[in-house]
């Protein structure tokens, strides 16, 4: 046989091979998983993440899917710069059988971001900088710092540590020490300050269970909150079990055009022993829905979020629940791709309507330039529900579509209502319905890799005396995080 038919005739064979293993069930098991590269990371850390899947697999498919699975994962990581997952002949004496070999290469130990961002809906901008120290101990373990300061409104400093896997633990463990400081003179007459600590317990992809210690500081520097700001300033203590449970199906965060995504969140707190301890349960849910139409890539979105806060224990309800824990409405968070709970009615501006009082009148009336003109507290409610259409399709130029940039048109609507102090006595189905804000609108979308930008023109069709709403153009930011 000349050698150029040796070559043909491996050619076929090999063709013949490939189309036997893409179209029939080629039974094959995983005989060793065997690892390169990894000079820091610890070997149990990369098979914890790929043991399971190629454990349940039994064919050459399965083998290749769990292949990718295995790579999205050790990619997920954070710790390694490439991966690359190859399917070997096992031990001759063990025929259909195959080893595992997995070859990465480590990224640096260290990396950081710092930018100035804009925020044109709050007419404000902020500083952030943070710095990561990635597989310090060969864990996996990610340890960052991260700075975030907003002009004249908030400050952030923190730092965390999480870990994939420890020892024998199965679940990511994580740690984060937090101080924050809040200005909402703006809306509500009060400083927040609070120094906190969050542990994960249990992470997995539709789980999360946490527990959050923080020491809260509420300050009126203006002297002219309402009364019920004042009732609250003063130091509190925070101890809280917060458990999440999420499915998202959809094809996209970004633009979803088929599938739905369900978040419910419940938050218990008052688990310290202390008379400071705030003792309440709050529970939240976000439904949302896409369905595809069928022409210029349109679909009809739609997502309805609500959520109940009440304090627990003797006399609970003539207790007032904490302002922090309130649930405050508006803004400009486009509630397309962010699944946050009630928070947003575009054309709204934030903490922009529900229940207000108004503060306490003194001879000096300016407040340092920092009081709202209205001389009215938006102190949030206990029950709040919002709900939302969304029609988006594609624009007719090709650059724009090539680009992702297409349009909608919207309507939202949501509600903010107070429930205790005895307040529930007077609630009614008609006070509830007359509650409702409303807004519609057009706009154009432009997505990005970190968040969705909107250009909207949004129209107020109700809104109520105290609520801080207008008509007109209005930009709005939302991340799928």
């Amino acid at each position: 046989m000349t050698p150029d038919a040796r070559i043909r005739r491996e050619e076929s064979n090999m063709d013949s091979l490939f189309r036997r293993l893409s179209s029939e069930r080629v039974p094959v098991r995983v005989h060793d998983i065997v690892i390169k590269g990894n000079k820091k990371t610890k070997d149990y850390v990369i098979e914890a993440e790929v043991e399971p899947l190629f454990r349940d697999a039994y064919s050459f498919q399965q083998l290749l899917r769990a292949a990718a699975v295995a790579r999205g994962r050790l990619h997920g990581l954070g710790i390694f710069d490439s991966v690359s997952i190859t399917l070997d002949a096992g031990p001759p004496e063990l025929p259909g059988t195959a080893n595992v070999v997995i070859d990465v290469t480590e990224g640096g130990l260290l990396s950081g971001d710092f930018g100035v961002y804009s925020k044109p809906e709050a007419r404000s901008w902020s500083l952030e900088a943070a710095a990561r120290l990635k597989n310090l101990l060969g864990y996996g373990d990610l340890w960052d710092g991260s700075l975030a300061y907003g002009w004249g409104q908030s400050m952030e400093i923190s730092s965390g540590v999480s870990l994939p896997r420890f020892r024998s633990i199965s679940t990511p463990l994580s740690a984060r020490i937090s101080l924050l400081s809040q200005d909402w003179l703006k809306f509500s007459s009060y400083k927040e300050r609070a120094l906190g600590l969050s542990v994960s317990l249990l992470s997995t992809v539709n789980h999360d269970l946490s527990y959050n210690l923080s020491w809260r500081t509420l300050t009126d520097p203006s002297q002219m909150s309402s009364h019920t700001v004042r009732r609250q300033l003063g130091h509190n203590l925070l101890s809280a079990l917060k458990y999440t449970f999420k499915i998202d199906r959809r094809d996209s965060p970004m633009r979803p055009t088929r599938g739905h995504a369900f978040v419910s969140t419940t938050h218990f707190g008052g688990l310290f022993p202390d008379l400071r301890s705030m003792r309440f349960f709050r529970q939240e849910f976000d439904l949302r829905y896409a369905v595809p139409l069928g022409f210029y890539r349109a679909a009809l979105n739609f997502g309805i979020s609500g959520g109940v806060v009440f304090p627990w224990g003797r006399g609970s309800y003539n207790t007032p629940t904490y302002l922090p824990e309130r649930f405050f409405m508006g803004g400009n968070t486009s509630p397309i791709c962010s699944l946050v709970g009630p928070t947003s009615i575009l054309g709204f501006k934030a903490r922009g309507l529900g229940p207000a009082e108004p503060r306490r009148v003194t001879s000096d009336d300016s407040n340092g330039g920092n009081s709202d003109d209205s001389g009215i507290d938006h102190v949030g409610g206990d029950l709040a529900l919002t709900a939302f259409a969304d029609l988006s399709f594609d624009l007719p130029l090709k650059v724009l579509r090539d680009a992702g940039i297409h349009g909608h048109a919207f309507a939202c609507t949501g509600s903010l209502n107070k429930l205790t102090e005895n307040s529930y006595k007077e609630f009614s189905l008609q006070k509830f319905k007359d509650s409702f804000r409303s807004s519609v609108g057009i706009g154009v979308v432009v997505p990005t890799q970190l968040f969705r930008m909107e250009v909207n023109y949004c129209h107020i069709l109700k809104k109520q005396e105290h609520d801080k709403g207008k008509t007109g153009v209005q930009f709005s930011f939302a991340s799928p995080h």
